[in-house]
């Protein structure tokens, strides 16, 4: 115990309101360096762990103001939208102005851009010899392109929006016809600016699971558990993407041979 007091304590910004959120909060709310703890916006899951904030997270006037309201010394972002866009650069920045220590867990928007643009992500495999499916990136411009490659497929094709898309922004389409009307769909706008770029990825089978690592970017890092998401609704998987639904952590197929 009286070590513990010795210890710094963490006034925490913790920034989504999923799922994810909702287990993130559950954790850290185990903390022995937890003091107050708070969530923006939060969900009805998260309420017994924190006080809820009704701030975006993408707002970053507004978290900002929240960090010095309640002076909060670390901030951690559950979901990426708020990375993609440069929260790490913006709250830094002011942070340093106001001579504010301020701990931040999620990489610069550089690092999101991983999973923030689909077709970063597949340019960064590509030239770090990291395997992936076949794939090529389609604009309006470049359509044509986008049929002879469909056409180079087996069925089903996959159309990948580029941008975030709160995990429903991928097709999996059996018909060649229908996947052309659909990237065209894409194209004008079906994901909003996600989509202005289209991904279409050549169909891989099997099993998927993600594996997560936490890094302090100097090469220091850990292995989380990795997870199985389950996105297309409906039995048998014959659904559209939902935005992942529950499972058991680790799944069964991510034995010691399989990690390793």
């Amino acid at each position: 115990q009286q070590y513990r007091r010795q210890m710094k304590r963490y006034n925490t910004l913790l920034l989504g309101s999923g799922g994810r959120e909702a287990a993130i909060a559950w954790k850290l709310s185990q903390s022995p360096l937890m003091d107050k703890f708070f969530i923006a916006p939060g969900n009805a899951g998260t309420d017994i762990f924190g006080t809820s904030l009704a701030i975006k997270p993408t707002d970053f006037e507004a978290v900002y103001a929240a960090v010095c309201e309640h002076d909060i010394n670390l901030v951690v972002a559950g979901n990426e939208d708020p990375l993609v866009q440069g929260l790490r650069e913006a709250l830094s920045a002011k942070a340093q102005t106001d001579g504010r220590e301020l701990l931040i867990v999620g990489p610069g928007a550089d690092g999101a851009a991983l999973e923030g643009s689909k077709d970063f992500a597949k340019d960064f495999m590509g030239r770090h010899g990291i395997p992936t499916a076949r794939h090529l990136t389609v604009t309006k411009d470049t359509v044509a392109d986008g049929d002879a490659f469909l056409a180079s497929l087996k069925a089903p094709y996959v159309l990948k929006a580029d941008g975030l898309a709160a995990g429903k922004g991928v097709l999996i389409i059996d018909d060649i016809e229908q996947a052309r009307r659909s990237l065209r769909e894409m194209l004008a706008g079906q994901f909003g600016s996600a989509s202005a770029k289209v991904v279409i990825e050549e169909f891989l089978s099997g099993i998927e699971c993600s594996v997560f690592v936490l890094t302090d970017g100097n090469g220091g890092y850990v292995v989380l558990p990795p997870a199985k998401d389950y996105k297309r609704v409906g039995e048998g998987d014959t659904g559209l993407n939902t935005g992942g639904m529950g499972s058991v952590c680790p799944p069964p197929v991510a034995d010691d041979a399989f990690m390793a």
